[in-house]
């Protein structure tokens, strides 16, 4: 057990010190997760808010098929971005292999679900009578749809939270894709992966820390916005 208090110290050293490598992963995990729930929210709202709203032929189904996404394999997806990305793949001349935009982009295929479903959820649970008041005060197709997002603002919130949770802690898709280059694609959670596998307790354990802090966080504001909700 004496490993386990020795990498704790360590740990605590790095964190306090400013250890260049340990904050280059944070800083990356960063970037990566912020570009990718950005993406997500602007493509995932809109088709939330419609299969929440509006009752069409065929709402349930689709519905059913959004919410099995949920389960993506993080190392599927990684995966399918792969092959797409790759020299050999149809968009292997971006360049995206091995860089931050391209790990964003295999991690908002994976949270794209989470915010189009709780999207969906959220503007279904408005008050029946919404629609009609604002229908009544003259407002067109826009403005219905920004008030009902706004009238679901911490349901949506919720939704963005929850996604944002999921890519800050996501590895399979980012190893695969990011390649873990040091000072370049790797993030906390590959960067984990690697040093606990090459006996590095303590700048895993850092990172560790560090991500349960990410967590405690995410929760924090989850629950808060579940109490204004209410």
């Amino acid at each position: 057990m004496g490993y386990i208090g020795e990498g704790i110290l360590k740990a605590l050293k790095l964190l306090l010190s400013g250890d260049p490598e340990t904050y280059s992963a944070i800083l990356t995990t960063l970037k990566v997760s912020s570009l990718s729930i950005s993406t997500s929210l602007i493509m995932g709202i809109p088709p939330g808010f419609v299969l929440g709203y509006y009752d069409f032929p065929g709402r349930k189904q689709l519905r059913a098929f959004v919410d099995t996404l949920l389960a993506l394999p993080t190392v599927v997806v990684g995966l399918f971005v792969y092959a797409l990305i790759s020299k050999r793949g149809p968009l292997g001349n971006l360049g995206l292999l091995f860089t931050i935009p391209g790990i964003a982009v295999a991690q908002t295929i994976l949270i794209l679900p989470i915010v189009v479903s709780l999207t969906a959820t959220a503007v279904s649970q408005l008050d029946m009578r919404f629609k009609d008041t604002v229908l009544t005060l003259g407002a067109g197709k826009r403005k219905v749809a920004l008030s009902a997002i706004f009238e679901s603002r911490y349901g949506v919130g919720a939704a963005a939270i929850s996604a944002y949770s999921r890519a800050i802690s996501e590895v399979g898709a980012s190893m695969m894709i990011g390649g873990n280059i040091k000072w370049h694609t790797r993030t906390i959670t590959t960067a984990i992966a690697l040093e606990t596998g090459k006996g590095d307790f303590g700048m895993g354990i850092a990172l560790g820390i560090v991500l349960l802090l990410f967590a405690f966080i995410v929760n924090w504001v989850v629950q808060l916005l579940k109490r204004k909700k209410v």
